[in-house]
């Protein structure tokens, strides 16, 4: 039997994947090609951008090179989440899946080609790139990983040595 933090890392990556995958539904068929939207003033804007690099616009020849490590990373990621026991970390592992696959998904189905289509983002804030549900994802994951990481939050079970199970 699983424990129950398994399942709260696969279900947060499939709720913020299926949200990520409706936005940029919803945004190429309403803001491709339009004038930027302003939703809250000039804080928040929505300014449709095919993405075919990675954060920041960098990376725009090394599409093939993001999608084979995204495809690494949801790998890990899931292999990991098999041994959760935190909760914590079940959702920031939950958010880094979905994140990862929500970019893939992109750069597999979408134009130019397989694995080097481009990102749908469609969120502005000033000073900043535009982003996507998936950006958003990455970023809070990344930011709680680094917390847990520094708070020491274990992910699985504390492993026993050989040693350990003799002593006992």
């Amino acid at each position: 039997m699983r424990h129950p933090a398994v399942l709260v890392a696969w279900s947060t990556a499939v709720v913020v994947l299926l949200v990520d995958q409706l936005s940029k539904v919803w945004a190429v068929a309403t803001l491709e090609g339009q004038p930027d939207r302003p939703i809250i003033g000039e804080l928040l804007q929505f300014s449709f951008v095919r993405n075919p690099g990675a954060a920041f616009g960098l990376g725009d020849g090394a599409t093939i090179v993001f999608s084979l490590v995204a495809i690494i990373v949801a790998a890990v990621l899931l292999r990991m989440s098999t041994k959760l026991v935190s909760m914590w970390w079940a959702v920031a592992l939950g958010l880094m899946l979905a994140g990862a696959v929500g970019n893939l998904l992109d750069r597999i189905f979408r134009e130019p080609g397989f694995l080097q289509g481009h990102v749908v983002d469609f969120l502005r804030l000033p000073n900043w790139p535009v982003f996507n549900v998936a950006d958003m994802s990455l970023v809070t994951a990344a930011v709680m990983i680094v917390g847990l990481s520094l708070l020491n939050v274990p992910y699985d079970r504390p492993r026993h040595s050989p040693a350990d199970a003799n002593a006992a």
